[in-house]
């Protein structure tokens, strides 16, 4: 993990500056730091998977370097090529309390920090949620061109709401916009959660829907295998990933050593924090998915699954044994990731959303990422060219 060093910044009793690893980790492991539902993306390791990126570990409270913090953020910095300025990158973080009526008070500190280490524009992602959809709902709200926008959610944050415009008031900018569109996130906006908090496992079983119960009882019917893999497995994973994206019509851009780059860093930070599941059939892996564990979040970050024998369910049986494994480790919620916002059946990226909603979890607008250029007309025509240059990307 690579740094650039600059001075604390300060902001009467708010001090903010870098932290060491250890510190970062003792933060996110507290009561206060579960309390802020870091997610994985915010961990010390993930600097080890991004490549051709610059990382700080920051902390803001009052003595950051004694380990007493309030709030904690991982940094990316991408140099803007010909250049030494950086655009910096807080994906899903920072790790802090928004909802403290003094934002100021934390984010201020953060925005001149980056300023004085060469940055001339800053994206991060909120963690409070916006509106939210209960799945029955939308199962019977399908039709030809409708999208999540044209239905009243089931629940709208009132958090969410009031971040958003304390953003817009201080000179942010939501990525994408403010319809059901997401293509200006780097991370999706629409996710899928299922809710274990106080739910026994067959409150967990009564959830799923009946075409899945059918589908996990086929699967156990026919002898397939759920087993945690391990490192040796990821090659078949990746093989398997190819042939759902040509078959489902996506492309994740990533590389097998991507995966194992993955694997070995959140390992190394805590072990079993990224566990790869298989779904073997006759002594052939016919599924593979990732699981990641923080505190008490659980994410299913990708799936993949071969051509053939897709009879026998192995996609369902991998997922409900991944549920359950997820509530045995005491965790409050079960994230499924990424959906899209098209409620039309006829599109072909709807069928990812109704194989999640299956499960009866909720669909989750979150704030989504919100970008602003720091300060200064230099750095503005600095943050239009990263624009440009990313698009050619």
């Amino acid at each position: 993990m690579s740094a650039l060093l600059v001075p604390p910044a300060r902001n009467g009793s708010v001090t903010l500056g870098a932290v060491t690893p250890e510190v970062y980790r003792a933060f996110l492991a507290s009561p206060a730091g579960t309390a802020l539902g870091a997610g994985f993306l915010q961990c010390p390791s993930w600097a080890d998977v991004k490549e051709g990126w610059r990382a700080q570990l920051l902390g803001w409270g009052p003595d950051p370097e004694a380990g007493e913090l309030t709030g904690a953020a991982l940094v990316l910095l991408r140099q803007l090529p010909g250049t030494r300025r950086y655009f910096a990158y807080l994906p899903e973080g920072p790790v802090a309390d928004w909802a403290d009526p003094d934002l100021d008070g934390w984010l201020t500190p953060l925005l001149e920090h980056l300023r004085r280490a060469g940055a001339f524009a800053v994206r991060i992602g909120p963690s409070p949620a916006y509106r939210r959809w209960d799945a029955a709902l939308l199962k019977s709200l399908t039709g030809p061109g409708r999208r999540l926008g044209d239905v009243l959610a089931s629940e709208v944050d009132p958090l969410g709401a009031a971040v958003a415009e304390r953003l817009r008031g201080r000179g942010w900018r939501r990525c994408g916009g403010d319809g059901t569109g997401s293509d200006g996130d780097a991370q999706p906006r629409h996710v899928f959660r299922v809710p274990l908090a106080g739910r026994s496992t067959e409150q967990l079983w009564a959830g799923l829907n009946q075409e899945w119960r059918r589908n996990v009882r086929r699967a156990q019917k026919e002898g397939v295998e759920v087993v945690v893999g391990s490192a040796a497995e990821l090659p078949e994973f990746y093989r398997l990933l190819g042939l759902t994206e040509q078959r489902d019509g996506f492309r994740l851009g990533r590389s097998l050593a991507y995966y194992e780059r993955q694997y070995a860093a959140l390992n190394a930070e805590e072990p079993g924090r990224m566990k790869l599941y298989v779904a073997r059939h006759g002594g052939e892996i016919l599924a593979a998915h990732t699981m990641i564990t923080v505190g008490r979040r659980v994410w299913y970050q990708t799936g993949a699954s071969a051509d053939h024998r897709r009879e026998v369910r192995p996609s369902n049986a991998l997922q409900w044994r991944m549920l359950l494994d997820a509530h045995a480790l005491g965790a409050d919620v079960y994230d499924m990731r990424g959906v899209p916002s098209t409620l039309d059946p006829d599109e072909r990226a709807y069928g990812l959303l109704r194989w999640k909603l299956g499960t009866g979890g909720q669909v989750v607008e979150t704030l989504g990422e919100w970008e602003r250029p720091l300060g200064g007309t230099a750095n503005q025509t600095l943050y239009r060219a990263f624009q440009a240059y990313l698009n050619r990307r």
